[in-house]
């Protein structure tokens, strides 16, 4: 009975071996391979819920009394009253959705994501307020999601929500192309424009009040990395056309429009295994609205001789600088320290009180008892500085913060 099995085995390896030689480019080895899996379609669901609560030595402006924003601290004495405030709130708790589903041409990825924290018309509120939706095929992604001209891994390990003044920070609604993925990678997108005036001294002008912007064209931005196990440098580009028109009938005439532009180069080094190195330093003109905490895009300035065209609209020049160092003490213990500036090159007609500097700086010590559950303790400074009236104001606050993280998987392989 053995022999018979035996001869049957070798039987069916020579019928085996014999089928094979007629099929190109098979063998032996591939037979015995078992039949690869397709890849499945995938559902993540993930988010936090959060709390921050602390005080806040000083004053800032009250939608903003859970953060550190710099240009929302005081511009003139006791203009949100007196020193000393308590906060606390849910508002960074965040939800969202991955999906990924293999097609012919390639993998198909969407992300729906939202937080609790109200910005715009809903500053100081707990409120829905979208994040990203966001589609990509392969190389071609669409929706909102984080600029090229961005880079979120600058931003660092901390509780406050606002985050460094002097970053590039933010999402758009894009067309991108990623011709380039990987450790090293190129994206150029097409994004939504936009952007906002100061009319400074002159605010008050009728003839002014009837200047309105246009964007004829989207912003084009690009960025490119290259990488390695030792961290990556990055850089990134900004270009946009910004246009004003005179919509009042009258002596003067006020349109106008200009280039802005910015660069941005940024950086994260891991000099060793627990620790990293976030570095940003980014210049531009008329890009303020691409930054993390900048107020205007473009200024006035005097146009001496010119009768009917006294004013002229200029891009204000903006230097960001980003300095922070992530590191970990143990697999429970963290610490992050860091430092960052925005200065704005403001124009002779801005208000004396009109923002100019920013300046950043905290320093945290952060504990994960167990995986998805951080806690921690973190000291805030920062110092806003007005234009020429000679005047500045700081915030210091402390906070403490308490994180429970959840992921679940649904699908995939």
């Amino acid at each position: 009975m053995m022999r018979n099995g035996s001869q049957l085995g070798w039987t069916g390896w020579l019928a085996t071996l014999a089928l094979l030689a007629f099929v190109p480019g098979a063998s032996a080895q591939d037979a015995a391979k078992p039949p690869a899996t397709e890849p499945k379609p995938s559902m993540t669901i993930y988010g936090f819920a959060m709390l921050d609560i602390g005080e806040n030595f000083t004053q800032i402006h009250p939608d903003w009394y859970d953060t550190l924003r710099v240009s929302k601290l005081p511009s003139y004495d006791k203009q949100y009253g007196e020193d000393g405030s308590t906060f606390a709130g849910v508002r960074q708790s965040r939800f969202g959705v991955k999906t990924s589903s293999p097609t012919p041409l390639g993998e198909l990825k969407t992300q729906f994501e939202f937080e609790l924290f109200g910005t715009g018309v809903d500053s100081g509120q707990t409120t829905f307020r979208l994040r990203h939706a966001y589609g990509e095929l392969g190389a071609f992604g669409a929706g909102q999601t984080w600029s090229p001209f961005m880079d979120p891994d600058v931003f660092p390990n901390s509780l406050e929500y606002w985050g460094p003044t002097g970053m590039v920070f933010f999402r758009n609604v894009q067309v991108r192309w990623m011709p380039i993925k990987g450790t090293s990678n190129l994206t150029l997108a097409l994004e939504r424009p936009g952007a906002s005036g100061d009319a400074g001294l002159l605010a008050d002008r009728i003839e002014l009040q009837n200047v309105v912007g246009r964007f004829p064209l989207p912003d084009f931005t690009g960025a490119y990395s290259y990488g390695g196990t030792w961290g990556y440098v990055r850089v990134a580009g900004a270009i946009r056309k910004l246009n004003w028109d005179d919509m009042l009938d009258d002596q003067y005439d006020l349109t106008g429009g200009t280039t802005g532009w910015g660069l941005n180069f940024s950086s994260n080094l891991k000099p060793t295994s627990r620790d990293v190195i976030r570095l940003q330093l980014m210049y531009g003109e008329g890009v303020e609205n691409y930054m993390n905490d900048s107020p205007v895009d473009i200024g006035i300035v005097r146009n001496p001789g010119n009768t009917v065209s006294p004013i002229k609209g200029v891009a204000i020049p903006v230097l960001g600088v980003v300095a922070f160092l992530d590191h970990s003490w143990s697999d429970k213990w963290s610490t992050t320290v860091g430092y960052s500036l925005a200065d704005h090159d403001n124009t002779e007609g801005q208000t004396p009180d009109a923002y100019r500097r920013g300046q950043y700086a905290l320093v945290n010590l952060l504990y994960s008892p167990v995986q998805n559950v951080m806690m921690g303790g973190e000291l805030q400074w920062g110092r806003r500085e007005n234009f020429s009236d000679g005047f500045a104001s700081d915030g210091v606050k402390i906070q403490f913060s308490f994180k429970y993280n959840f992921s679940h998987t649904l699908g995939g392989q």
